[in-house]
């Protein structure tokens, strides 16, 4: 069985689980998720994600889902395949891999999917991007990067 992505394409953390799938060489099918009609929060797909949130991933008989913790088991799982993005071969630069996944979950993540949400996901609503909100996600997105 081909590795499985249940998500949408415009969705920060589907796009995550993506990107590994991608920086590791691997094949996948990408099965899309109506989360507009409120099928991630109704059976079949609960089974995958008790939470009913995007993405959840199938790998032969595990189901997993969280982005992060799916990227994680990805890169161990397939280590000898593409980048390794734990760069597990050197404690020093696993220890800073591991840093860097953090200020991505906790700094970068935030300003990154209310900017999303602003001028992708408003506009699929018929909605404008506030103004006020995307200057301040950019003055926070700024800050972090600039570390």
């Amino acid at each position: 069985m081909a590795i499985k992505v249940h998500g949408l394409a415009v969705s920060t953390c589907t796009v995550r689980v993506l990107l590994c799938l991608h920086e590791k060489g691997l094949e996948y099918e990408l099965v899309p998720v109506d989360v507009f009609n409120g099928a991630h929060k109704k059976q079949p797909y609960l089974s995958l994600n008790p939470f009913g949130q995007i993405p959840a991933l199938e790998d032969e008989d595990i189901k997993l889902f969280e982005s992060r913790a799916i990227c994680k088991y990805l890169a161990n799982k397939y280590k000898d395949k593409g980048t390794d993005l734990l760069r597990s071969s050197s404690l020093k630069e696993s220890a800073i891999a591991e840093i860097w996944m953090e200020v991505e979950a906790h700094q970068l993540n935030g300003p990154l999917r209310a900017l999303i949400h602003q001028f992708v996901l408003n506009p699929l609503s018929g909605k404008v991007p506030d103004e006020k909100i995307v200057e301040g996600e950019l003055e926070k997105l700024g800050k972090v990067l600039d570390v």
